[in-house]
C-alpha cells in the first residue's frame, strides 16, 4: 500500500476538505500549505511552484487526486496528473464533495480530470440519506475506512 501520497487538488475550493483527509492519518502526504506559504510560493511564479510540486511529489509512493467541484479545470492539478504518469507513479482518484468545507455543507460533484483513455480508477465515499442528501459524516467514516486501500489502486503507466 503506498503509505506517503502526494495529494494534488483545487487548493482554494477544497483546502479543508483536504485537511479533513489528513486529520484522518491513514496516508501520510505532502504538507498542506497554510493560505500566507501558498501565496508565497504563488507570488514568485510558475517555475516555483512548478519546483515546489516537483519536491513535494518526488518521493511520494502515489499520487491521489482529491476531485473537488472545479478540480478537473485547473492547469496545477492537470500539471501534477501528467507528471505523475510520466514518473510511472501510481495515480487514482478520489471525489471529496460529499465532505463538510468549513465555509459550507458538501458540495456538488466534479467531472473527473482524467482521460478517459487512461482508465484511472476514482472512487465515491459518498453516502446518502433516505431524502438523497449527502451525509457527511458517514461519507467521512467511508472515505477513512477505505482511503489507505484505494491508494495502492492507483494505475501506472504501461
Amino acid at each position: 500500500m503506498a503509505k506517503t501520497v502526494f495529494y494534488s487538488f483545487h487548493y482554494s475550493n477544497d483546502v479543508h476538505r483536504v485537511q479533513l483527509i489528513k486529520h484522518m492519518g491513514a496516508l501520510e502526504g505532502q504538507p498542506i500549505l497554510n493560505s500566507q506559504d501558498w501565496e508565497a510560493v504563488r507570488q514568485r511564479g510558475d517555475q516555483a511552484i512548478q519546483n515546489w510540486i516537483d519536491n513535494q511529489m518526488k518521493w511520494k509512493k502515489a499520487v491521489i487526486v482529491l476531485i473537488g467541484r472545479q478540480t478537473a479545470g485547473r492547469k496545477w492539478v492537470k500539471y501534477e496528473i501528467e507528471k505523475a504518469w510520466s514518473n510511472n507513479k501510481p495515480l487514482l482518484g478520489v471525489y471529496i464533495h460529499g465532505l463538510a468545507s468549513l465555509d459550507d455543507g458538501p458540495d456538488r460533484k466534479g467531472e473527473s480530470p482524467f482521460n478517459k483513455s487512461l482508465q484511472i480508477p476514482v472512487f465515491d465515499p459518498t453516502i446518502k440519506d433516505f431524502y438523497g442528501n449527502i451525509d457527511t459524516k458517514a461519507t467521512h467514516r467511508k472515505l477513512a475506512a477505505n482511503l489507505e486501500n484505494w491508494s495502492s489502486r492507483g494505475a501506472i503507466r504501461r
